[in-house]
Formats: structure tokens, C-alpha cells, sequence
């Protein structure tokens, strides 16, 4: 059965990946957009959600590609029309929001969906198997790009709930928590923030357990040129490199695996599956990392940054 399916936010992030992804999925129809500056040629377009629910009662599904700080009040109109929801990374702005919505779709008995586009790079699984059995020893994240390259202008990254270089940082957690055998947590970070912004443009965070593993991440949002997604984790068995945010996998310097980009045609599988069966996906574990440098992270003021 084809479900009718309404995206909210018509940015860059929607053009690039939400809408080819849904055309190229037969289990969705997008009926409908919901945008104040934008829209998509031959379909219906409505300047806020209210609108949108009360017109389209025919439209079982709601996806949220706009910033955090808006999104709880978009999803949470959503769920208590009795739609599912959709929501790009970061699932929200705070955790306490995102809790609600799980809560609320709960109660309503809808599916609600925290997608993580880079757990979705075609070398994750590749990965994740391969560390199953393995004495992990050390990790380094270097997660490292030119905000002005992906975000140009976007003033709300810097604000309050925009979350800053964890923006793009969220995605090398995402992965992290999908690949390790055990958990991990937050043990200190040092965070830059330009003085004239909210949110950091830099982080250095180091993790914690199992004792004497060595695991730190640095995220940086002022590199140009080459852009570096990678994660390096020493094993007692070798090497392992995920390169190009997941899309490369290499073991002791060999290539294993080269990927294609097909990150946000899985999602979109995923949330057909969820609502087909009546579920929900909301693991949130990228997300507590991310509270957690804030909660530990030591503040340091740098150089003003202007787009």
C-alpha cells in the first residue's frame, strides 16, 4: 500500500536527499509540502502544519526536515492529529522534547522515527560485524568540515538548540554507537565557542569505558579544502578505518568496501517498514553524547566567526 507522505521544510537538506529519496520509493506518495519560502513544482504546498493537517486528512505520515529548535512544535501537531512523524537528525533540540514526542506517539498510536542518516552509510554494517569479536584498544574520531560549504548562512546553527559543530559531530556518534560491541560514555570535552555565537564551532571529547581504552573525537567546523569524516579504531587484530562518514571501509590499509550514498533511500525503507508494522525507532544514544559534552564540556572563547 502506498502511503501519502507530507515534508516539511523545503532547504537544502530536502532537495538534496528527502525528496529524490521519496520519489524513488513506490511505498510513498509525497502529497504535500509544508515551507513559508519554498516549494516543489506540481505539489501542493502549505505555509504551516496546522494548514496542512486540517486540509489533508488523507496524509498518514509527516516528515520533519527543518531545524531542531521549531521541530517539537511541528511534530508534536503532527502526533495529536494522528500522524506519524519523521524526524531528521538531531531528533530535537533538547532530550526532554524528544521524550514527549515518543510519549505522545505512544499514547496516540502512531510511529515515530529518529533517523540517523550516517548509521545508514554503506560500510556500518561492514564494520560492526568485523569489531564484533574483537579488543578494541583505541578509537579517534576526526570529523572535521567547512560549515560555510554545508550550512552557507545558516544563522541557526548558532543559535540556542542549534547545536553547533554537533551538528554534523552527531552523525560520527550516530555511528560510533552503532558499530562499538559495548557502550560508551562522555568523560570530558573542551568546547570552542566564537565569541560572537551560542554554540560551539569546535570539540574535543574523550570517552570512557571499558578502562584503559583510549577514545576521543574531534570535531572541527572551519576546515577547508578536503573535508575528513573519518574513524580510526586500533584493534588486537588490526587496523579498522571508516572513511568518507562510512561510505570506505578499510582493515590495516586495504580497502574493503567502497559504498554508494544511498543513506536517505534507507531511511525512508526503514519508516515504511515502521509504519507497516505499527513500531517505533527511537534510540537516542548519539543524541545523550551530545547533552553529555555539553553537561562536562570545559567552555573556551575563540575568534568571532561571520559567514
Amino acid at each position: 500500500m502506498v502511503e501519502k507522505i507530507a515534508l516539511v521544510g523545503i532547504g537544502k537538506i530536502a532537495r538534496d536527499q528527502h525528496l529524490p529519496s521519496i520519489a524513488a520509493n513506490p511505498d510513498w506518495e509525497l502529497a504535500a509540502t509544508v515551507s513559508r519560502h519554498a516549494s516543489v513544482d506540481g505539489v501542493e504546498n502549505h505555509a504551516g502544519i496546522e494548514e496542512m493537517l486540517e486540509a489533508r486528512p488523507d496524509i498518514s505520515t509527516v516528515s520533519l526536515a527543518i531545524p531542531p529548535q521549531p521541530r517539537f512544535a511541528y511534530a508534536r501537531a503532527a502526533l495529536e492529529a494522528g500522524r506519524h512523524v519523521m524526524l531528521e537528525k538531531p531528533p530535537g533540540q533538547s532530550l526532554a522534547e524528544i521524550h514527549a514526542l515518543e510519549n505522545l506517539a505512544w499514547k496516540k498510536g502512531v510511529s515515530i522515527y529518529a533517523t540517523w542518516h550516517s548509521r545508514e552509510a554503506d560500510c556500518v554494517p561492514n564494520a560492526r560485524i568485523w569489531l564484533a569479536d574483537k579488543q578494541i584498544r583505541r578509537l579517534t574520531i576526526t570529523w572535521k568540515e567547512d560549515v560555510r560549504r554545508w550550512h552557507p548562512g545558516q544563522e541557526w546553527i548558532f543559535e540556542p538548540g542549534g547545536l553547533g559543530v554537533f551538528d554534523p559531530g552527531i552523525n560520527a556518534l550516530s555511528i560510533m554507537t552503532e558499530i562499538l560491541p559495548w557502550p560508551v560514555h562522555v568523560e570530558s570535552a573542551v568546547l570552542q565557542f566564537p565569541d560572537n555565537r551560542d554554540t560551539p564551532i569546535a570539540a574535543d571529547i574523550v570517552f570512557a569505558n571499558p578502562p584503559g581504552v583510549e577514545m576521543t573525537a574531534a570535531f572541527d567546523w572551519r576546515q577547508e579544502g578536503p573535508q575528513t569524516w573519518d574513524i580510526d579504531i586500533e584493534t588486537d587484530a588490526g587496523h579498522l578505518r571508516l572513511s568518507s562518514g562510512g561510505a570506505k571501509l578499510e582493515i590495516d590499509g586495504e580497502t574493503v568496501k567502497e559504498g554508494s550514498d544511498h543513506e536517505y533511500a534507507n531511511l525512508y525503507k526503514r519508516m515504511a517498514a515502521l509504519v507497516g508494522s505499527g513500531e517505533s525507532d527511537m534510540d537516542l544514544a548519539p543524541m545523550v553524547h551530545v547533552a553529555d559534552a555539553f553537561t562536562l564540556g570545559k567552555r573556551q572563547v575563540v575568534d568571532a566567526f561571520h559567514f
